[in-house]
C-alpha cells in the first residue's frame, strides 16, 4: 500500500464518518432490527477503472459498527469493467448503511485519481519521462490521493512544503532574482535536497543553470522551449514541465525529453467514477 505504509486512516475515516453520521443515522435505526446481519456487494458501472482504496472498505466499515467480513476484495491496482465485483461483505446490516456512503466516496474519489493517472501513464508508455503529481489536492486528503496516483502508475512530487525545495515566482521575486533566491535556498537547505527552482522564460534557465541549480520547473514554456531548455541544462539537471499539460499534448511534452511532467489534474480534476453497493439482509 506504499504511502500507507507510514500512515494510518483510523482519524480521517473517523472524520468522514463523523461529517455523514452527525448524531446518528435516523433511517437505519427506523428500519433495521437490532443484530440484524447483512451481506453487501459492490460492483464497477464504469467501462474502465483502476481500483484504489478499496483498502479502506474494511475499516470504514469496522468504524461504523459493521464487525466486517471480507469475502473478497480485488487488489490495489486492478484494472476493472462494467459489471465487475470489487468486493462482497459480511456483517451487521445497519453498520453496514451506516458506511455505504463514506466507503463509496473514497473508492470512487480514489479510483478516479487512479484511473485518470493511468491513462497519462498510458499516453507517454516508452518514453523516460515520468508522470507526477502536484500539491493542488482536496485539503485533508492529500496523502491518500497521491496514494492513488501511485497506485495508477505516476509518481509523487512533494508531499508537503517541508519534503523538497521548489523555488517559484513569487519566491524569486521575494528574493530579487533568480540567482538570489538559489543562493538563499542553498545556505538553508540540507545538503541532501535538490534545489529546483520555476522558469518562466529561457533567460531564467541560463540564469538558474549558472547559479548551480540542480532541477528546474518549465511553466507553461512551448514545445520548443522546452527542446531549447534541454539543450541549455544537458542530462544532469532534471526537467520538469508543467502547466495545462492534457491528454492530448503530455506525449508530445515527452518527446521534447522531459523528465518529469507535472499534472495538476490527477488530483484536482478527477471525475469520482461510478460503483454501487447493493445490501441484503441475511
Amino acid at each position: 500500500m506504499e504511502l500507507f505504509k507510514q500512515f494510518d486512516p483510523t482519524e480521517l475515516i473517523k472524520r468522514a464518518l463523523a461529517e455523514d453520521v452527525g448524531q446518528g443515522d435516523i433511517t437505519t435505526a427506523a428500519t433495521v432490527a437490532p443484530g440484524a446481519m447483512g451481506r453487501a456487494r459492490i460492483t464497477v458501472k464504469e467501462p474502465r477503472m483502476i481500483l484504489a482504496g478499496g483498502v479502506l472498505i474494511e475499516p470504514v466499515m469496522r468504524q461504523a459498527g459493521a464487525a466486517p467480513r471480507m469475502l473478497a476484495l480485488a487488489p490495489e491496482g486492478t484494472e476493472m469493467k462494467a459489471g465487475s465485483v470489487l468486493a462482497e461483505i459480511e456483517g451487521k446490516l445497519a453498520g453496514l448503511l451506516i458506511g455505504e456512503r463514506t466507503a463509496l466516496n473514497f473508492v470512487q474519489l480514489l479510483s478516479g485519481i487512479a484511473t485518470t493517472t493511468r491513462a497519462f501513464v498510458d499516453a507517454v508508455a516508452g518514453a523516460h519521462a515520468k508522470i507526477i503529481d502536484t500539491r493542488k489536492t482536496h485539503p485533508g486528503l492529500r496523502v491518500v490521493e497521491k496514494y492513488a496516483v501511485r497506485i495508477g502508475g505516476g509518481h509523487n512530487h512533494r508531499l508537503g512544503l517541508d519534503s523538497g525545495v521548489l523555488i517559484k515566482e513569487n519566491h524569486i521575486a521575494a528574493a530579487g532574482t533568480v540567482t538570489k533566491a538559489i543562493e538563499c535556498a542553498r545556505r538553508v537547505a540540507p545538503h541532501t535536497l535538490k534545489i529546483e527552482i520555476e522558469c518562466e522564460t529561457l533567460a531564467q534557465v541560463e540564469e538558474a543553470l549558472k547559479a548551480g541549480a540542480d532541477a528546474i520547473l518549465l511553466d507553461n514554456m512551448t514545445l520548443e522551449h522546452v527542446r531549447k531548455a534541454r539543450a541549455l541544462a544537458g542530462p544532469k539537471v532534471q526537467l520538469e514541465v508543467s502547466g495545462g499539460v492534457t491528454l492530448k499534448t503530455v506525449r508530445a511534452i515527452a518527446e521534447a525529453d522531459a523528465d518529469l511532467i507535472s499534472v495538476g489534474a490527477l488530483t484536482h480534476s478527477a471525475r469520482f467514477l461510478d460503483i454501487s453497493m447493493r445490501i441484503d439482509a441475511v
